[in-house]
């Protein structure tokens, strides 16, 4: 008889000797961990690949190429990618491999679906296996865990990763919070209930689903009394047994309906059951901000910003190589505005130390937290712009912040579509395009763009951020170079 072996690998264990170690601390996340072989995960990885079919899904679509990127690099370093006959005994999860592994995962956790999600978390164990301290693994889990409703355990994934961080880049700590008083308010809205309909205890052992059927049928027939306590049985039943908070969410937003029904549409009675219902849900979509006005700053429009430019002299500067080794740091200063772009790093000498306006992709976390006048964000989706701006903005880091007129200069005010641009416009390319339509500054200087062929100058921590592609930055080059006025080694002029 031929054993069919699961795409998923078995916890490793079982029966084992007794030890005379201490017992392991299973309060730690590390506890949560299911020890996986990283061939193992690279075999399922590679199956998932075999028969995942994107069809017209962007998010599929994007975990297919992240896939097939996995799978090349498997191949050149001769892991395994297929059947059991690969061994891959002493997988090392290390630079590009593991670059590319935490990248499946990634797409996987943003499918949300609930295969993909399971892919998510089997790649942050086979990681988390063979190297504990990766950040970018401890924060990939506590997402997934969080898509998965286990916000016990993300919370624990989240801790994990802030103690191993100096810089939350990502806004873990707002999101950590939000999810902490979601919890407390999910409680609080629990024991409201429980005090409100105390027979419901006497209810609340039973399974949870054949409680809330019966509770429905019973509401439905009219026998609303009798209903009230099993309902509520089944929602206490979900919360003490730690069912997904999606879960437990729908249910009590069912249970309001029928209540609401109950009363001929009256929600008078319902509003401290309400309140907390709506914190919770508040929290776990937008965390709490410490300060809502961001330290005062002024929103700005196109309008505006061309008033704050005006008759100034302004530079660009790269985060190129090249800069990075020039003693050009004094010259630039000198300029009467500065712009810097996304992870730019400041070295006085090379670089100058004045930042006037920082420019940057609403998806990159760097530099958020140093001061700057104004701050510029691009994003080409309104949604995911608008999260990034409410995570990520730091009170008192600007005065000025370009609102979202300005959001996609090159598509929104250019009106520049794909066709006659197919590129994704860098955040350096918005900027300059933007400040040439505006043609207010009589001096336009671009410092150290070599469109990277010396390399990349930036912070350590943004070293691994992909670059755009060669013919990208050969499509803004030839745009510059044909409106350049005149060109050195170090400085290219369009005034």
């Amino acid at each position: 008889m031929t054993k069919v072996r699961s795409l998923w690998p078995r916890r490793r264990g079982g029966k084992t000797a007794k030890s005379a170690a201490a017992p392991p601390d299973t309060s730690a996340p590390e506890a949560r961990i299911t020890p996986t072989d990283p061939a193992d995960c690279l075999r399922a990885c590679a199956q998932f690949g075999d028969r995942l079919v994107a069809g017209d899904d962007r998010k599929r679509t994007e975990l297919a190429g992240k896939l097939r990127h996995l799978r090349t690099l498997q191949d050149a370093a001769g892991a395994p990618a297929g059947g059991r006959e690969a061994s891959g005994a002493g997988v090392q999860l290390d630079g590009e491999l593991l670059d590319a592994l935490l990248a499946v995962g990634t797409k996987a956790m943003e499918c949300g679906a609930a295969e993909e999600l399971r892919l998510a978390r089997l790649i942050t164990d086979a990681v988390l296996t063979q190297r504990k301290a990766s950040r970018a693994a401890w924060r990939l889990r506590g997402r997934t865990l969080e898509a998965l409703g286990d916000e016990t355990a993300a919370i624990e994934a989240y801790e994990r990763y802030l103690a191993l961080t100096t810089e939350d880049w990502f806004g873990v700590a707002p999101r950590l919070a939000g999810l902490r008083i979601a919890a407390r308010r999910q409680g609080e809205m629990l024991q409201l209930l429980a005090r409100e309909c105390p027979r419901a205890e006497s209810f609340a052992g039973a399974p949870a689903d054949d409680l809330w059927a019966e509770g429905v049928r019973l509401h439905t027939g009219g026998e609303r009394e009798q209903a009230e306590p099993r309902l509520v049985g089944a929602l206490l039943a979900m919360g003490r047994t730690g069912r997904p908070v999606l879960e437990l969410q729908n249910a009590v937003g069912q249970y309001l309906d029928l209540r609401m029904e109950g009363a001929g549409g009256d929600a008078s009675a319902l509003g401290e059951l309400i309140g907390h219902y709506a914190e919770q849900r508040r929290n776990r979509m937008r965390p709490p901000l410490a300060d809502p006005t961001f330290g005062g700053l002024d929103w700005i429009t196109l309008g505006e910003l061309r008033n704050l430019i005006t008759g100034k002299s302004v530079c660009l500067v790269a985060n190129s190589e090249s800069l990075g080794r020039s003693a050009l740091g004094p010259e630039i200063d000198t300029y009467d505005l500065v712009v810097r772009f996304s992870s730019y790093r400041i070295d006085a000498a090379a670089t100058g130390t004045r930042t006037d306006i920082h420019a940057t992709g609403h998806e990159h976390g760097h530099n958020w937290d140093r001061p700057v006048t104004t701050r510029i964000v691009y994003g080409g989706a309104s949604e995911e712009w608008r999260y990034s701006m409410r995570e990520r903005l730091v009170s008192g880091a600007q005065r000025h912040v370009a609102d979202e007129s300005l959001r996609w200069p090159l598509r929104h005010i250019g009106g520049i579509g794909w066709d006659a641009w197919p590129s994704v416009p860098t955040s350096g390319f918005n900027t300059l395009w933007l400040l040439d339509f505006l043609d207010v500054s009589p001096t336009l200087d671009l410092i150290g763009f070599d469109f990277y062929e010396s390399g990349v100058h930036r912070l350590p921590g943004a070293m691994r951020v992909p670059l755009t592609s060669e013919r990208e930055r050969a499509a803004e080059k030839a745009w510059v170079m044909e409106r350049a006025q005149s060109v050195t080694d170090m400085r290219i002029s369009l005034r």
